[in-house]
């Protein structure tokens, strides 16, 4: 393998106007001789051309008849020169078993051999063409063969195969010169003081060179989409909820929410249970922050603290137990032990209710929103984590209607760019009436279900001491459904787990969800 320079490039122009890198400098890769050529080109001292073509070359087998003749033509001259005939038995040892196996047969077909009664080979003429040689040594010396079928035959024996060459027609360029003259980089003192600026050649800026890649922190696609979504919720006049607890009681994540106890969602086949401490308190009010805490000067004017939780927490017995604010309930023993249990919470929704129990306190229209992690205790698949995050909303005011649910979600969701909406009746323990939300997705030509919603029941609302006449909205979907369509994402396990590739999250592009 030749080395290449510069140099040699220059001195190759000097006695010809065009040259061919194959022929001028055939034992050099395309890549030496392309390198060569850039930094040449680069001073525009040469010009050059890419030539791709295709060539044919012998394979071990192929160069083997190149060089010893055809298996049939060995065969045949094996048998010319035993004049007593040969028997097919000897006919591997005087040429190999391999042609022996593969030119018997062809030499019968082109009747250059035959057999007698005593099973002895003889030749049936007197000479032979060995053509299959001959189209191999053109082909080894030209990489080529005038007739393509001789090309397609030989490949289909494996005699020949194909290889991509790439070759490069140079020219001399604007600034050619025998010799590659050094560009200086940098204007130095030096230069200035002595004049020797004015004589030296400068290397020109390149200002359509790319930087050095830097390494930099990159944003999840999760937290891109998810900036999205807190950009939609603030620009309708939500305000977000605080979500910083991933360990709820079961009182707040299904018992104030109308969740019966014997419901399937609260078996440990599909929540988590935290195994010590096994219970928390009561509901009741959070804790003062430390610094207000310290200030004695401080009062507790907080509205949440004129809130009576044992209160609350009775109404939501009853509720289950006997029913209450015009319901039959669920007419089952109500397990305190049960409500009491820590789970990891398997909805915001937990979240949700602790707002508008907040909210009793000084009820008024209200815009509640929440983006955070739940947990379930799903089988791990390309579509389902044990882990994801949720996208909640929720609206309080007065006179709300299912129309208006309707038309808010048909408002929400083109904001992301989802437009024509359907909507199918749903069973929610917590919401009635409920709705699954289904859109209609370009990219695999179907109706897909998006999000599920409805207004909070009466026996959620009234137990928290919310006006009769007060209304709910509460709407929520997945985060990683919208990221996985708008990244192409097929398995969810590429996008959060051990499996994403650091290079997909460093290199993903923002993404605007109004925007198709």
């Amino acid at each position: 393998m030749a080395e290449i320079t510069s140099d040699d490039v220059l001195g190759s122009l000097s006695a010809a106007d065009e040259i061919l890198s194959t022929t001028s400098f055939p034992s050099t890769p395309s890549q030496a001789v392309k390198s060569a050529l850039d930094r040449l080109a680069s001073r525009d001292m040469v010009k050059y051309e890419t030539i791709d073509r295709d060539e044919a070359v012998l394979t071990v087998e192929g160069e083997g008849i190149a060089s010893t003749g055809s298996h049939e033509a060995r065969v045949f001259e094996a048998v010319r020169k035993a004049t007593e005939g040969l028997r097919i038995g000897d006919l591997a040892e005087s040429v190999g078993k391999e042609s022996a196996k593969v030119g018997q047969g062809k030499a019968f077909k082109q009747g250059w051999i035959k057999k007698d009664k005593a099973g002895l080979l003889f030749p049936n003429i007197d000479s032979i063409s060995d053509v299959t040689r001959e189209q191999l040594a053109i082909i080894q010396q030209s990489g080529s063969h005038p007739d393509p079928k001789v090309i397609a035959d030989l490949r289909k024996r494996k005699l020949v195969s194909m290889k991509k060459i790439i070759s490069f027609k140079i020219t001399k360029g604007p600034r050619y010169s025998r010799e590659m003259v050094k560009e200086e980089t940098d204007l130095t003192a030096d230069m200035l003081a002595s004049g020797s600026w004015n004589k030296v050649t400068f290397k020109p800026y390149n200002f359509k060179s790319l930087g050095s890649q830097t390494s930099t922190g990159a944003l999840h696609p999760l937290n891109k989409v998810r900036h999205e979504f807190r950009q939609i919720f603030f620009e309708m006049g939500f305000q977000e909820m605080p979500t910083n607890r991933f360990v709820e009681t079961g009182f707040w994540n299904f018992d104030a929410l109308f969740v019966p106890q014997q419901h399937p969602a609260r078996d440990l086949q599909d929540t988590f249970y935290i195994s010590d401490p096994l219970e928390a308190d009561k509901p009741r009010a959070d804790p003062l922050p430390q610094e207000a805490r310290r200030s004695a000067a401080l009062p507790s004017q907080r509205p949440e603290e004129s809130l009576d939780y044992e209160k609350y927490w009775e109404s939501v017995k009853e509720v289950h137990e006997h029913g209450k604010f015009g319901s039959s309930g669920y007419r089952y023993p109500f397990k305190e032990s049960e409500a009491l249990r820590l789970v990891l919470r398997t909805h915001t929704t937990a979240v949700s209710t602790y707002m508008l129990h907040k909210l009793a306190a000084s009820p008024r229209p209200a815009r509640y929103f929440s983006i955070d992690r739940v947990f379930r205790n799903e089988t791990v698949d390309a579509t389902h984590l044990a882990e994801f995050h949720q996208v909640e909303g929720v609206i309080a005011d007065f006179g709300l209607t299912l129309g208006g649910l309707i038309g808010f979600m048909e408002t929400f969701f083109e904001k992301m760019g989802v437009r024509g909406l359907r909507f199918k009746p749903a069973y929610n323990p917590y919401t009635e009436p409920s709705m699954e939300i289904f859109g209609w997705h370009e990219g695999l030509a179907k109706w897909v279900e998006i999000g599920n919603s409805g207004m909070f029941r009466p026996e959620m609302l009234e137990p928290m001491g919310l006006p009769k006449d007060m209304r709910v909205y509460g709407w929520g979907l997945s985060l990683e459904r919208p990221t996985m369509i708008k990244y192409g994402v097929s398995n969810i396990r590429e996008l959060l787990g051990h499996k994403v590739d650091l290079n997909f999250v460093e290199t993903n592009a923002a993404v605007r969800l109004d925007k198709e």
